[in-house]
C-alpha cells in the first residue's frame, strides 16, 4: 500500500468539501415539490453533521489519537492535570 504521508489532510479536505456542499445547498434554497422539502432539509443537515464529524476525526488523527486506548490515555492525563482522582473500575458487568 502506498504511504500518503499525513492522512489528516484527507480528513480536512473531506470536511471542507462537505461544509461547502452544505452551504451551497442552503444558499440555493428549495426548488421543486413541497412534499420533498423534508428530504432536502435532512440531506443538508447530514452534510453539516458529516462535516463536523470528519473535522473532529481529522483533529484526532492529526493529534496522534488512533485508537480508543490513546483516547483513554488523554483522559487520564486531563484528570491528572485537573487533580481529579482516577476513575474506579466498574467490576459489575
Amino acid at each position: 500500500m502506498v504511504d500518503l504521508g499525513n492522512g489528516f489532510w484527507w480528513w480536512a479536505g473531506a470536511s471542507s468539501a462537505q461544509l461547502a456542499a452544505g452551504v451551497a445547498a442552503c444558499r440555493r434554497g428549495f426548488r421543486g415539490r413541497d412534499t420533498l422539502m423534508p428530504i432536502k432539509a435532512f440531506g443538508v443537515a447530514s452534510l453539516f453533521v458529516g462535516a463536523g464529524a470528519t473535522a473532529f476525526a481529522g483533529f484526532l488523527y492529526a493529534s496522534g489519537i488512533h485508537k480508543v486506548d490513546d483516547m483513554k490515555e488523554v483522559g487520564k492525563s486531563f484528570r491528572k492535570k485537573m487533580r481529579v482522582p482516577p476513575r474506579e473500575k466498574n467490576t459489575s458487568a
